[in-house]
């Protein structure tokens, strides 16, 4: 489903403030599977999702998904193909639309857009249906400008737009981060539901190690632009939040060791 060959991305190549975001990196996704992405900040996760979406072009290895060759393809492209849910709730809607429009886009994303067209009185009932199940009140609140809802409601709804055309892979980039934990927790289980229902291939990035533990059937972890850990099946499933704590710990504890080395050989050789 998502082949991930090789990658490299280095931000500011060949000055101070050059960064080697991603470094070699090699994932093969299955259809079907959820995979859960932790790091520690700067560890690559996020840049992982944006070169996956297309936000830049790699700059050398491949990524394939759905048996197409994407890696030169931009993101509008990609889009075709691609869901994704920001970290922002106010990230990849239209503000000042209302719910029904935003919605009728994304319900007609790839294809020729025409609100005319797209709010048929059978589009509305569909509308209506799908915002149903949410069960948060929004299916008589259509008219509403989407940017007057709360970054909870907005978030599920931006959930129901990304995965509205069943996309080859659906992103979710730390898409409960800016909740507030009674929101998280229901954008959580919309997740989970949705990936259930449509049979979702999904990659989430996300900061909670409860997160992490609880959800998907794959596990990567990520340090400094690579991967350094991938669990799956059983092993997968036996993982607490407190295993990966640990495993963080160890990263830390190497990274102090590596530090403290470099240190002394520079006092050896100053």
């Amino acid at each position: 489903m998502l082949d991930i060959h090789h990658i490299h991305k280095t931000f500011n190549a060949g000055t101070p403030n050059e960064v080697r975001a991603l470094q070699d990196v090699s994932l093969t996704i299955d259809e079907g599977s959820f995979v859960v992405v932790i790091g520690t900040n700067g560890s690559g996760k996020s840049t992982l999702l944006n070169a996956v979406a297309g936000s830049f072009i790699v700059d050398t290895g491949a990524i394939r998904l759905d048996g197409s060759d994407i890696t030169a393809w931009s993101e509008h492209r990609r889009a075709t193909k691609v869901g994704r849910v920001f970290q922002n709730p106010f990230s990849g809607t239209a503000p000042n639309m209302s719910i029904a429009e935003n919605l009728a886009l994304a319900a007609r994303r790839g294809m020729k857009r025409g609100l005319g067209w797209a709010l048929t009185r059978s589009v509305r009932d569909e509308l209506r249906d799908r915002v149903r199940r949410l069960n948060m009140g929004l299916e008589d609140r259509l008219e509403n400008p989407i940017g007057t809802l709360s970054g909870g409601q907005r978030q599920a709804l931006t959930l129901v737009m990304a995965s509205w055309i069943k996309p080859k892979l659906l992103l979710l980039d730390e898409h409960t981060a800016a909740l507030d934990p009674k929101s998280a927790d229901q954008v959580v289980q919309l997740s989970q539901d949705v990936i259930a229902r449509d049979k979702l291939t999904a990659l989430m990035v996300t900061h909670s190690m409860h997160q992490a533990a609880l959800l998907g059937d794959r596990l990567v972890m990520m340090h400094r632009g690579a991967v350094i850990h991938d669990f799956s099946g059983s092993e997968k499933s036996r993982l607490r939040a407190s295993d990966l704590l640990a495993r963080f710990e160890d990263v830390r504890r190497a990274d102090r060791l590596d530090e403290s080395a470099a240190e002394m050989l520079r006092r050896t050789y100053v």
